[in-house]
């Protein structure tokens, strides 16, 4: 594998900034974004104190701000890694259709609005490059009090599945990784969100019932799982120029989203 400049987004914490550091000491040049400009001082100062800082470069990108966007859209990279993200949980019959408008904004609208000016700068330039997104074990079932967030991954799972055959004859690639439940504290903060505006006075859904069938999942086994064994993976499959499209891990995860899919065909009203 030839070394690779790497643009990714969501790199100031969790499977982000870990894959960004693995794949700097593999030899990658990463541009590693954040969202908020207070995390660049601190990230660029761990950089420096790992001895990374001529392999990465951070840098704020905010992708509500167009101009963040814009900026992107010109520097030189070799790979588009899409990975930021939020959430929000919740029963969906009950969920401030906003908050289900922000999230398809943060994880839909404005990576595909990043995407698109990247990939047709690389065709009119005739660049070969990559993009990857970061979906999830939820791009591919939907269990209930997610279907919010599950349904901005299933909405990229359909974006990157029509870019891979639109974009092949320019010789642009299109992946998608799919984690489980790592534990990252990113599941952990998105369901806390609905309790922002659950209220047992007005909505049917109560307040003690959500919170624990969430307590419940994490204390599983597959709600706490050690994030390093996903980013070991992301390290390999992202700067890489073959693959699977879809790749989801870990192992039982995959078994488990193919017997739902099949169980699908069957399931009743």
């Amino acid at each position: 594998m030839t070394a690779k400049t790497i643009l990714i987004t969501g790199a100031g914490s969790g499977f982000g900034k870990g894959a960004a550091i693995g794949m700097a000491r593999n030899g990658h040049s990463i541009i590693a974004t954040v969202h908020v400009s207070s995390q660049v001082t601190p990230l660029r100062e761990e950089v420096a104190a790992l001895g990374l800082s001529d392999k990465i470069r951070v840098e704020r990108l905010d992708l509500t701000d167009p101009y963040d966007i814009k900026q992107a859209q010109k520097w030189d990279f070799d790979v588009l890694w899409n990975n930021a993200g939020m959430g929000e949980a919740g029963p969906v019959w009950e969920i401030p259709i906003e908050l289900v408008r922000r999230n398809y904004e943060v994880n839909v609208f404005l990576p595909l609005q990043l995407t698109q000016g990247v990939v047709q700068r690389w065709v009119r330039e005739g660049k070969k490059g990559k993009v990857v997104f970061t979906s999830s074990m939820g791009g591919l079932f939907t269990p209930a009090n997610w279907g919010t967030y599950v349904s901005t991954k299933h909405a990229l799972e359909a974006f990157a599945e029509a870019m891979q055959q639109e974009l092949a004859a320019y010789g642009i690639k299109v992946q998608t990784i799919n984690p489980g439940a790592y534990y990252t504290g990113y599941n952990e903060t998105m369901a806390d969100n609905p309790f922002r505006w659950l209220d047992d006075a007005v909505n049917f859904t109560k307040r003690a019932d959500l919170r624990k069938g969430f307590d419940d999942f994490f204390a599983t086994p597959e709600g706490r799982m050690d994030p390093q064994e996903m980013i070991d993976r992301m390290i390999e499959i992202v700067p890489a120029d073959t693959g699977k499209f879809r790749n989801v891990v870990p192992k039982k995860i995959e078994d488990m989203l193919r017997n739902h899919q099949l169980a699908a065909w069957d399931n009743q009203i």
